[in-house]
Formats: C-alpha cells, sequence, structure tokens
C-alpha cells in the first residue's frame, strides 16, 4: 500500500493510461479523484475503483477550462480534506501537420488541453502542497517532448512545452518538499488516435521514418507502474526529471 490514504487527482481517467494509472493508484490505497471529459467514462472507472474495495469519485472536467480545473481540485479538497498527488495525464493528439500547414484554431486547442490544462492545475495546486510542505506531480509528456519526429509541430510543441512546466516546477520547488517530474511515454496503446481528424498527409508520411523502428508497443498498465513509482516515496530524490518509458526506441537516435 505505497499510496495507503493519500489523495490522489488523475486527469484524462476515464481510459488508457489515466484509467490504469487511477485503477493502480486506489489499489495502492489512495483515495482518487477520476477526472475526465467523459463523465460517463470516468464513473464507470471509479465504480470499478470501488467494487474492488477501493474509494474514488468521478468529476467531469474539460482541462481546457479554467473553472472545470479549479472545481476539480476543489473537490478532492471537499471530499477527502487535501490533495497529495496530482497527475496531469489527459492530452489530445494534432493532425501530424508541419508548421506550414498549423492553422491558429488546432494550435489554440492543442495548447489549452495539453499545455495550459497542466499548468493551471499545478498552480492550483501548488497553495494546497506549500501549505503541507509536501506534494507531488506526475505529468504526462510524450516521447515527441524531447523528439520532432512523433507527431505534428502543435502536439510536438505542446509537449516540450509540458517538460519544460515539470523542469521549472520541479526546480523552483525542491526546497517545498513538491516534487514534479513527467513521463515520457513512447507507442502505447489507447484511444488518443481518436482524437486526430484531417490527418496531414505530408506530415504523417515524415513521422513513419521513426515508427518504424519502434521495438514494441507499450500497454497503459506499464505506464502506471512508472507514474505509481514517481508518487511513492521511493522516488523521494526524484525532481524535475523525464522518464522515457518507450522500450527503448529513442534509445536508438
Amino acid at each position: 500500500m505505497r499510496l495507503k490514504d493519500r489523495v490522489a487527482v488523475v486527469t484524462g481517467a476515464a481510459s488508457g493510461m489515466g484509467k490504469a494509472i487511477a485503477e493502480l493508484y486506489a489499489q495502492e490505497g489512495a483515495k482518487v479523484i477520476v477526472s475526465d471529459l467523459n463523465k460517463e467514462g470516468a464513473e464507470a472507472v471509479a465504480a470499478g475503483i470501488k467494487a474492488s474495495g477501493g474509494e474514488a469519485i468521478a468529476i467531469r472536467t474539460n482541462v481546457a477550462e479554467l473553472e472545470d480545473i479549479n472545481a476539480m481540485i476543489d473537490t478532492a479538497v471537499q471530499q477527502y480534506g487535501t490533495l497529495d498527488i496530482l497527475v496531469n495525464n489527459a492530452g489530445i493528439m494534432d493532425n501530424m501537420a508541419a508548421i506550414g500547414e498549423v492553422d491558429d484554431e488546432k494550435w489554440d486547442l492543442i495548447f489549452d488541453i495539453n499545455t495550459k490544462g497542466v499548468m493551471r492545475a499545478i498552480r492550483k495546486a501548488i497553495p494546497i502542497f506549500l501549505e503541507k510542505g509536501k506534494g507531488v506531480i506526475v505529468n504526462t509528456a510524450s516521447t515527441g517532448g524531447f523528439s520532432g519526429a512523433h507527431a505534428g509541430a502543435a502536439y510536438t510543441a505542446s509537449k516540450h512545452a509540458v517538460i519544460g512546466i515539470t523542469k521549472n516546477t520541479g526546480f523552483m520547488y525542491a526546497q517545498k518538499g513538491i516534487r514534479c517530474n513527467a513521463i515520457a511515454p513512447g507507442a502505447t496503446i489507447t484511444n488518443i488516435a481518436s482524437t486526430m481528424n484531417n490527418v496531414d498527409e505530408f506530415g504523417a508520411s515524415r513521422t513513419k521514418v521513426t515508427q518504424g523502428v519502434i521495438p514494441r508497443t507499450g500497454q497503459p498498465e506499464e505506464i502506471a507502474q512508472v507514474a505509481l513509482f514517481l508518487a511513492s516515496d521511493e522516488s523521494s530524490f526524484i525532481n524535475g526529471a523525464v522518464i522515457a518509458a518507450d522500450g527503448g526506441w529513442t534509445a536508438g537516435f
């Protein structure tokens, strides 16, 4: 029970990596706020956790909306008295467009969800962590956060920004008992592809260069194990780090 009695918020928790993280955290003793835009999916995950003897509450959250972010964190405090762990996992993919084809609407949407949502959630959580003198933040970045060959310009830039937020936050609050780390998953079996539309043929063709050397695809449960480690006291000396979980994909370039 590595997270016994700790309160965790997990965004994008109705499916994929977020679902696996929420379920594993609950198994390890955490009380989990299951947050997702898909309320029915979040409720199903929360119900499953409770059926297994854990504690969870589902909440509908559009991480692109400030009011929803604030309500999400407030729910954790109101229901469970505090917040110990924040997992910023919610995100969407772009349409693989290179910079010459990016439109402003897509760019703004990607950044509102993938980057601004992360910033706002951390900003809301920091006062709680400062008062407690401790707190853990786990951000889902991407191998596209340090490579230019895995997605379009908008997604790539948004995940580079998440890594920047992670490192800056880890450094800034390192002496305040607050740790902030990121996971950079490689090709993992989730439904993020469902967020793609009007795929850019040129951009998609260029990403195939590196897709051809993916050793294997990962499972959400494998990413959840990394998220558990980063949330637990076992990683007490890890701060401002980005952990690649990609089966060795990016080790070759």
